[in-house]
């Protein structure tokens, strides 16, 4: 029942202290935390200037730069040595049942057939978020792309799966993001997250790659935890839909046949923005325009996407914060 913590911070504001804060509460029913790692990916806001409460072990790494999550995620992992991690976003909140449960389950399967658990995120206004999503497959992407998984659910099912209630425990394609614990010799064994994905589609690529070795991703819905969403990528559109994008293609090259992914890089480098353009145009939104326009002259910059950091790129964040 021992664990580290990883945390990934960005100029996450109050999130991360509260995240903090809640951490002692989920210290129950035998819950050992070794040590809270917050990996700081060159903040600005101060956020990381957190206070460890009682009894509780923070250790903070300051990045000189933005690293990206996967590579920040590494970093946080290799700094614990407990045989468990929890890679937690800092907009969530923890409560007394979001450790012990998922952590009981991990150590009651004899057999090690699973490799990833994730739990129920409620909203803070208590509703449970939906949002265990399916591996992405080429026609998925590209129905994507042309928003027919918003309007036509029933021939492009979302990647979320809003379809089905959360109200059970099951195995899943990818379990929530922002709360993943797997056993210490599992992550190490897959090689942790790949560092190619800057942001976005890390956390699919290591469900996927642990599916492949055996492990299942678990799903838990008796243990809860409270998550804001969106608390540090919100207010950089055209930075975050360049990673979006770029991720997309990053992980068709790795997982999808040549067809797969020519029909990705297709939809991703020309038609979304086609379409999401359009979208701005008639909704006479010309901040969402521009926010498109600056992500696809990023995108076609920095391909073929040969390095962790392409030129061409927004560095860290900032070019698209004025």
């Amino acid at each position: 029942m021992r664990l580290d913590i990883v945390i990934v911070n960005w100029n996450s504001g109050p999130l991360l202290a509260h995240c903090i804060a809640s951490l002692p509460q989920a210290s129950v029913g035998g819950v050992r935390i070794g040590s809270v790692v917050v990996v700081d990916n060159a903040s600005q806001d101060g956020s990381a200037s957190v206070s460890a409460p009682a009894g509780l072990q923070v250790e903070i790494i300051r990045n000189a730069r933005n690293v990206g999550f996967a590579a920040a995620c590494n970093q946080g992992a290799q700094a614990g040595r407990e045989p468990h991690v929890l890679f937690l976003n800092p907009d969530t909140e923890l409560s007394p049942s979001s450790l012990a449960v998922p952590l009981q389950g991990l150590l009651g399967d004899a057999s090690r057939r699973i490799g990833i658990v994730g739990i129920a995120l409620v909203a803070p206004c208590g509703e449970r978020q939906r949002n265990v999503a399916r591996f992405p497959t080429p026609a998925h992407l590209l129905g994507q792309a042309l928003g027919l998984d918003r309007v036509a659910p029933a021939l492009v099912p979302p990647r979320f799966m809003t379809d089905w209630d959360h109200l059970d425990t099951r195995d899943v394609d990818q379990v929530p993001g922002a709360f993943m614990l797997m056993r210490r010799e599992d992550f190490e064994r897959l090689g942790g997250f790949d560092e190619q994905f800057f942001l976005y589609m890390e956390d699919v690529d290591l469900a996927l790659r642990a599916r492949n070795a055996g492990l299942a991703s678990v799903y838990m819905h008796d243990c809860v935890a409270k998550h804001v969403g969106g608390g540090t990528t919100g207010a950089v559109q055209g930075v975050r839909l360049f990673y979006l994008l770029r991720s997309r293609i990053l992980y068709a090259r790795k997982h999808f046949a040549p067809a797969g992914i020519a029909a990705v890089i297709f939809a991703a480098m020309l038609l979304e923005p086609l379409v999401r353009l359009t979208v701005a145009a008639a909704r006479a939104n010309g901040n969402a325009a521009m926010a498109v326009l600056r992500a696809t002259g990023w995108l076609w910059r920095a391909y073929p996407f040969r390095r962790a950091i392409d030129r061409g790129q927004p560095r860290a964040w900032e070019q698209d914060r004025r």
